[in-house]
C-alpha cells in the first residue's frame, strides 16, 4: 500500500512539475503558485529517495517562487501587461558573481552528503541543487539564461533519477530538458520582439 501512495504522490508531482514548465514557457507568474505545490510535493518524494539536497532545496525554492512572484509581477504592469516584457539576460558582473555563490556552495554541500548522509549520489546531488539555486535566481529575475542552466541540471537530473528508480520523474526531467531548449528559443525571439529600436 505505501508503494502505491508514494507512486500516486510522484505522478501529482509530475503533472504540477509540467504545469510549472509550460507557466515558465509562456512566461506567465503563476508558475511560482504551481511551483510551490509542487516543490511541496518533491520535499517528500525526494526525502523518501535520499535525495537530500534536493529534498531541502524546496524550501529555497518557496522563497524564490515568492520573489518570483513579487517580481514578476511589477515587470508585468511595467511592461503594459505584457508577459514576455522584461526578459534581460544577466549583466556581465553577476556572471562571476553567480560562478562563485555556486563554488561556494558545491563543495560544503558535497562534504555534507558524503560524510553525513546515506546519500547514494552525493556529488550529483550536490551539482544538481546547486546549479538549481543559480537557475532559480535567474527565473526570478526574469534572466533568459535561466533556460540554459535548467538544460544542465535536467540532463544530469533524468540520468540520476533512472538510476535510482524515480521512473516517471525522470520522465519529467526528460520533458523538461526538451521544453527547456524551446524556452530559450521562445524567450530569445520574445525578447527581441519587444526590444526597443
Amino acid at each position: 500500500m505505501e508503494w502505491n501512495i508514494n507512486l500516486l504522490i510522484e505522478i501529482f508531482g509530475v503533472i504540477t512539475g509540467l504545469g510549472v514548465i509550460i507557466l515558465q514557457y509562456k512566461a506567465i507568474h503563476w508558475f511560482a503558485v504551481i511551483g510551490s505545490i509542487s516543490s511541496a510535493l518533491y520535499i517528500y518524494i525526494f526525502y523518501n529517495a535520499k535525495f537530500y539536497a534536493d529534498s531541502a532545496m524546496s524550501v529555497y525554492y518557496l522563497a524564490a517562487n515568492m520573489y518570483a512572484i513579487y517580481v514578476w509581477i511589477k515587470l508585468k504592469k511595467e511592461n503594459d501587461n505584457d508577459n514576455y516584457g522584461g526578459i534581460t539576460k544577466v549583466p556581465k558582473k553577476q556572471i562571476f558573481i553567480l560562478t562563485a555563490i555556486f563554488c561556494i556552495l558545491l563543495f560544503p554541500m558535497y562534504y555534507v552528503l558524503e560524510n553525513y548522509t546515506d546519500s547514494p549520489v552525493a556529488l550529483g546531488d550536490s551539482i544538481t541543487t546547486t546549479l538549481s539555486i543559480v537557475a532559480m535566481w535567474l527565473l526570478a529575475r526574469k534572466n533568459i539564461e535561466h533556460w540554459l542552466v535548467w538544460v544542465a541540471v535536467n540532463v544530469l537530473s533524468t540520468a540520476l533519477y533512472i538510476w535510482k528508480g524515480l521512473y516517471p520523474t525522470s520522465v519529467l526531467y526528460g520533458v523538461y530538458i526538451v521544453i527547456s531548449i524551446f524556452g530559450y528559443i521562445n524567450w530569445k525571439k520574445k525578447m527581441y520582439q519587444l526590444k526597443p529600436e
